[in-house]
């Protein structure tokens, strides 16, 4: 949570600068108060006056030209976190190597607040044997560092270096903060589409890209969690999360069943298969040898293994329907849980891998909330919002 805090962002010289106006909003807007501060080669590229606008305080550029005769131990005294986004090559090799040479790796020095580190460079310069000692070494400052993504980079280049979206960042921010409604509450999420092997080649799977159970990860994590992201698809970067890969809904189910044992809240939002091929083809099948016939078997049901438990965390399933939530209804009832999320994901924008989700909520006695269409970020509030209050009236202390 970010309200009420005081955050650092150091902006260095790269062309991902203009993204730290973006960035300066989106920490604003969760009610964080910012300064910042810039090397001058950051000016090139973004200038001290736009984000003097946003954040209402003239950014720092030179520490031998500001009111305050010692700015850099001010901010850095100042801040409960400092953000460098976006990080030059070169504003990792002097943080690294502790050279206060310019205003934001002295801030950088000046602070015993948690860092937060956003690279963004060239690929070939990301993945030289210097950058990638100095990014190790940061990190064994505690410095936490959100990677780069691929995409376009300068001069029409592509490839990984991109500045990480800095929603995410933002997220990372709080993330490093103490304080929060779920501090001290261990969540299990489970996320993403399993994948049962046919041969070494082919999967049974679906379309499930795991962006609603990182939504409700990285919501949890805002809040104060420590989450463990049980995922078949990509996880998310946070101080917070604990991410664990899977393929199957064997190995989802051997990881939730574990983790679910220390767990307060699980909820399972993966999209796990019902059903496997009994005998997976060892090498490929070909063409050749005609159409096979595959025969079925079910997969461990990962959300009932749960609701058996005899000291179960509170319970959250989601149930992915065609057409009309009358099986969701049942589910509910029948799974024994204490609330489960439905949507139809034939409905427009409400399908798997969109950005938006339009839900039914469902308690076990077969009453419902409908939702309407809405970002699944802000579906995750809503529902951790409704997991809060279910669980203050079981008596759950947080």
């Amino acid at each position: 949570m970010l309200a009420g805090r005081r955050v650092v962002l150091g902006v260095t010289g790269g062309v991902a600068a203009y993204k730290a106006a973006y960035l300066a909003r989106r920490l604003m807007e969760r009610g964080a108060a910012v300064r910042v501060v810039m090397t001058e080669s950051a000016t090139e590229f973004l200038g001290p006056h736009t984000l003097a606008a946003i954040t209402g305080t003239r950014p720092v550029v030179d520490l031998f030209d500001a009111d305050d005769v010692s700015p850099h131990t001010t901010l850095g005294r100042w801040a409960d976190a400092v953000v460098i986004a976006p990080a030059t090559a070169a504003t990792l090799a002097r943080i690294a190597n502790g050279l206060a040479e310019d205003a934001v790796s002295a801030t950088v020095l000046a602070t015993t607040a948690p860092v937060v580190i956003a690279p963004a460079m060239h690929t070939e310069m990301w993945q030289h044997p210097a950058t990638v000692a100095n990014v190790e070494k940061l990190e064994s400052f505690g410095y936490h560092i959100v990677q780069p993504e691929s995409g376009a980079l300068a001069a029409g280049d592509v490839g990984i270096g991109r500045l990480a979206d800095p929603d995410l960042i933002a997220g990372a921010v709080a993330g490093v903060l103490p304080g929060g409604p779920l501090i001290g509450v261990e969540v299990l999420i489970t996320a993403g589409g399993t994948r049962e092997p046919i041969d070494h080649v082919r999967y049974l799977g679906n379309h499930s890209s795991g962006k609603m159970g990182n939504a409700i990860a990285a919501e949890a994590a805002r809040r104060g969690a420590h989450v463990t992201l049980i995922t078949a698809g990509p996880g998310i970067d946070h101080p917070r999360v604990t991410v664990v890969p899977v393929e199957t809904a064997a190995d989802m189910a051997e990881a939730a069943w574990s983790a679910a044992v220390d767990a307060d809240v699980a909820v399972m939002a993966a999209a796990v298969a019902d059903f496997r091929p009994a005998n997976a083809v060892d090498g490929k099948l070909r063409r050749s040898d005609g159409p096979p016939t595959i025969d079925l078997e079910p997969t461990p049901d990962v959300l009932a293994g749960i609701a058996e438990m005899e000291d179960r965390p509170f319970l959250v399933g989601f149930a992915a329907e065609t057409g009309a939530l009358d099986e969701a209804i049942a589910k509910a009832r029948r799974k024994g849980v204490d609330l489960l999320v439905a949507n139809d994901v034939t409905a427009p924008g409400s399908g798997f891998g969109t950005e938006t989700n339009q839900v039914t909520v469902v308690l076990p006695d077969g009453s419902t909330d409908p939702w309407s269409l809405m970002p699944k970020s802000e579906v995750a509030e809503r529902l951790w919002d409704r997991i809060a209050e279910l669980r203050k009236r079981e008596g759950t202390s947080n």
